[in-house]
């Protein structure tokens, strides 16, 4: 059954045509708006399936305003442009839309964009639906379990990360609620690993008294209004509460979120998530929530009744917990290193993205590991049994880059000696993977958005069309809003590929990884090589956590196998650093001037500090990691003042 359709564009002429098309096709048109108020009455008289939308249009208001209408309203929508600034298209790409249609447009790709809309659309419902009834079954089986409370709030936590995504979670409850933990909260220290805090953990990040941890905790002073606290939001936020500065202080968090939930009438449970991207919660997180009130609120109420005394001892913590479930598999990021929250927040996405036939559009700069990411996708979805072809089109000669994805026919051209089988085919049934995709010529890019709409493919020199079964990831270092924005790159074949982006992060941005990046290709030259080389000192260490990495993970490959081969000794030293220390680097301006020895050896203790934290002694505890006695840490600490300014005291 075709859907209702909207139209909500201001010029009369092309309205109309577009009207005439759509019933011409078996559409019904319940209406024309020229401006966002007559949209707004016109969905309220008769709620569409889906709406044509142009972003200019007559009024104060614009096609993106009415745009987060229909998103709240759960409205499939079209956007519809002749051309776009980079700034307009930043503020559209957040409405999430369905499909977008640059003007002027074939009759042909205006009814394939409606019905890949109308699919996305009841998918993504459907799909949502899905994993919020498995979510309900994951709850009510925790809430099941004869464990401690601990246990289940930990369990809880898991449960809720895929999709309230938090680095730091705290649950609570006020003071009448004996049966239930004053405070929880853990900290995620890998993809399906999560570190308990509590009282005395806090008291050895911070160096604050139990007393004055309990005092800043206190639930009284805390606001749950269930909103979404990004960026400035969360600074202030920090300035008025003590509790929130304190785990911002602790963990490095930028952004909050929390909520309450009522079981009984005597106690009040708290909930809260942390995040340390500035920009994690949004207002569907509330609306996700409240979904699940219901559920968390009978699963107290279980607790409550099945608690046959009170629970006034200490929760049974364990340091390192992973929540994975015997027998289930767990996914696997082959040649993926790190831990770093910006990474696990890479892994959380695939893991999403993974199992659908979503197209995925990989950013990030040269040397970030596109490519891996690629491989991790194709090989957790229900593609992996065929084939994943790659093509790097900044690689193919613009002229042999159609015959090189589509195929040719013998004689189609000079030099078309034999038929060739192009890169669509080869992959059919897997997928395609379209490397620097930015580069790729315009009068291309419009042959590859029809094949991605149509799922055909016409070989030069065919007489007929094959159909095709694939799945496109697309990777560019390039800024492809700005490559709309000037021209070069198709506005409608950008919202084809970006329907799910995965921001990869620089290696500067994520220099806690440098040391498991610098083991791993460490033990991998050693293989190849036949040496036995332990690592690097600590002063070369010092010096590759200072580099600006401009060439990220690439270039700590290849500085690492220079190194290896160069070494002659059993651990690669600052001297093999000397020359790409040369490199400018980009100095932040709170870099200031060059540090002392003293300063820079204060900085890498705090950081190890932070890393582990706070733990001084005790298998992975600083001491173990600077390999030094604990008795020497503290005396170093001591004489650097390093306790006053972990401590932010």
């Amino acid at each position: 059954m075709k859907a209702t359709v909207l139209i909500v564009e201001d010029q009369y002429v092309e309205a109309n045509y577009l009207r005439t098309m759509l019933e011409k096709a078996g559409y019904s048109v319940t209406g024309i708006a020229r401006s966002v108020q007559k949209a707004r009455e016109l969905i309220e008289a008769e709620k569409p399936g889906l709406v044509l939308l142009d972003i200019f249009l007559s009024g104060k208001n614009t096609g993106i305003d009415l745009a987060i209408h229909l998103r709240e309203e759960n409205i499939a929508f079209v956007y519809l442009s002749a051309n776009s600034n980079e700034e307009v298209l930043t503020a559209a790409k957040a409405t999430q839309p369905y499909g977008f249609l640059v003007k002027p447009f074939r009759e042909r790709d205006l009814l394939i964009t409606l019905e890949i809309a109308k699919y996305r659309h009841e998918h993504s419902t459907e799909a949502t639906l899905q994993r919020e009834t498995v979510l309900h079954k994951t709850l009510k089986g925790i809430f099941s379990k004869e464990e401690n409370v601990a246990a289940k709030l930990l369990a809880i936590a898991k449960a809720l990360q895929a999709h309230i995504p938090f680095d730091y979670f705290v649950a609570s409850a006020t003071e009448s609620a004996t049966w239930l933990p004053q405070f929880f909260s853990c900290l995620r220290t890998g993809f399906d690993e999560y570190q308990d805090i509590g009282i005395e953990q806090l008291q050895n990040i911070t160096g604050l008294s139990s007393e004055a941890i309990q005092h800043i905790t206190e639930r009284s002073e805390r606001p749950y209004d269930n909103l979404p606290y990004n960026e400035k939001d969360f600074e202030a936020l920090r300035k008025q509460i003590k509790a929130v500065n304190l785990f911002a202080n602790s963990f490095h968090l930028k952004s909050a979120i929390s909520f309450t939930v009522q079981p009984v009438t005597s106690v009040i449970v708290h909930i809260e998530f942390y995040s340390r991207r500035p920009d994690a919660y949004l207002n569907d997180h509330t609306s996700f929530f409240n979904r699940l009130l219901p559920i968390l609120q009978n699963g107290f109420e279980k607790i409550l009744e099945t608690s046959s005394a009170p629970n006034t001892s200490a929760p049974q913590y364990v340091t390192q917990h992973s929540l994975s479930k015997p027998g289930i598999e767990q996914p696997v990021f082959h040649g993926i290193i790190g831990n770093s929250h910006l990474l696990l927040n890479v892994f959380d996405h695939i893991t999403q993205v993974a199992p659908s036939d979503t197209s995925v559009l990989i950013l990030g700069e040269s040397g970030t590991g596109k490519e891996r990411i690629a491989d991790c996708i194709h090989q957790l979805s229900r593609r992996k049994q065929h084939p994943l072809v790659k093509v790097n089109c900044a690689a193919l000669p613009s002229t042999l880059i159609e015959s090189e994805l589509f195929g040719h026919e013998k004689g189609s051209f000079t030099g078309a000696t034999d038929t060739r089988i192009g890169k669509f085919e080869k992959a059919n049934k897997g997928t395609l993977f379209l490397d620097e995709v930015g580069e790729m010529p315009l009068e291309l890019q419009v042959k590859l958005l029809r094949v991605l709409q149509e799922k055909e493919i016409e070989r030069i020199g065919a007489k007929t069309v094959t159909k095709i079964d694939v799945r496109i990831i697309a990777a560019t270092n390039r800024n492809l809003e700005k490559e709309v924005a000037e021209g070069r790159f198709r506005l409608d074949l950008y919202y084809r590929l970006n329907v799910f982006p995965i921001l990869l992060p620089s290696l500067r941005d994520r220099k806690e990884d440098i040391p498991l990046l610098i083991q791993h290709f460490v033990q991998y030259y050693n293989r190849k090589s036949g040496k036995k080389i332990n690592g690097v000192t600590e002063k070369a260490l010092k010096n590759m956590l200072a580099y600006h990495w401009p060439g990220n993970i690439r270039e700590l490959e290849h500085f690492i196998e220079r190194s290896v081969l160069l070494t002659k000794t059993n651990s690669i030293d600052e001297a093999h650093f000397t020359g790409i220390t040369a490199k400018p680097s980009k100095v932040s301006p709170e870099d200031g001037a060059m540090k002392t020895i003293q300063e820079n050896e204060r900085d890498y203790i705090i950081t190890v500090l932070k890393k582990c934290n706070g733990r001084i002694w005790g298998p992975g505890a600083a001491a173990e990691i600077l390999n030094i006695p604990p008795s020497t840490l503290k005396s170093k600490m001591k004489k650097l003042g390093i306790k006053k300014e972990y401590t932010g005291s």
